[in-house]
C-alpha cells in the first residue's frame, strides 16, 4: 500500500510543477519572483500584474490539483476504491508540494492556497462552501488575504475531520486518522508559508488587498 502512496504523490507533484503565475510572468517578460513579495501565487499575481493574472493564477493553480485528483481516481478506482479518497489526498499533497517546491526553480514557488483549494474542490465540495462561506466573510471585514487563507485552512481540516469520522467518506478509522493526519501536515505547511504573514498580522502592518480600484494596499 505505501507504493500506491508514493505514485500518487508522484503525480501530484508532477501537476504541481505547472506555475502558473510564473508561466504567464515568463510570457509577458518578468519573474514574477522578483516583484511584490517573491511569491508565485495569487495574491501576488493580482498584486503585481493585476486582475486578468490574478484570476488566471487562481484558475490555473486549482484546476491543476483537481486534475492531479482526477487521474488518481481513474488510476485506482477499481483496485482502491474503498480508500479513493485517501489516495485522493495524497494526489493533492503532492500537488501542493511541487507547487511550494518545484524543483525547475529551485523550489522558489508558491505557498499552496489555491493547490489547497482544488483540493478541497475535488475532495469534498461541502467543505469546500463552508471554507469559501469563512473565507469571503474574513475578506470582506479584514481584507488580509493571508488571514482568510489560514482560517479557510483550519475550517478545512476541522470540517474534513469531522466528516470522515461521521463515516461520509465510507473509509475504516485508521484511513481517517491517516487522512486527517495528511491534511494536518498541509495545514502546518500552509501556516509556515505564511510566517512572515503572521507576523505582520501581529504587528498590525500587515498588506491588505483590494479588488476595487482607487482602494490602497
Amino acid at each position: 500500500m505505501i507504493l500506491e502512496r508514493v505514485i500518487c504523490v508522484a503525480i501530484g507533484y508532477l501537476f504541481g510543477l505547472f506555475q502558473t503565475s510564473y508561466l504567464y510572468g515568463r510570457a509577458n517578460h518578468m519573474d514574477i519572483r522578483e516583484h511584490g513579495s517573491g511569491n508565485a501565487g495569487t495574491t501576488n499575481a493580482l498584486r503585481t500584474m493585476g486582475k486578468k493574472a490574478g484570476a488566471l493564477t487562481l484558475l490555473g493553480d486549482c484546476l491543476k490539483c483537481v486534475l492531479a485528483i482526477w487521474v488518481v481516481r481513474i488510476l485506482y478506482r477499481g483496485d482502491h476504491a474503498d480508500i479513493l479518497p485517501l489516495l485522493s489526498m495524497y494526489a493533492g499533497a503532492g500537488c501542493i508540494l511541487g507547487h511550494n517546491f518545484p524543483i525547475y526553480l529551485n523550489f522558489r514557488g508558491g505557498k499552496g492556497v489555491a493547490a489547497s483549494v482544488g483540493l478541497v474542490l475535488a475532495l469534498d465540495w461541502r467543505v469546500f462552501v463552508i471554507c469559501a462561506v469563512v473565507f469571503f466573510t474574513l475578506y470582506f471585514t479584514t481584507h488580509y488575504v493571508s488571514l482568510c487563507s489560514i482560517s479557510a485552512y483550519l475550517v478545512a481540516l476541522i470540517v474534513m475531520s469531522i466528516f470522515g469520522w461521521l463515516g461520509y467518506y465510507g473509509m475504516e478509522t485508521a484511513r481517517v486518522w491517516e487522512m486527517d493526519g495528511v491534511l494536518a501536515c498541509l495545514t502546518a505547511l500552509a501556516i509556515f508559508r505564511h510566517r512572515q504573514n503572521i507576523r505582520r498580522l501581529l504587528n498590525g502592518n500587515e498588506n491588505k488587498i483590494f479588488l476595487k480600484k482607487g482602494k490602497k494596499a
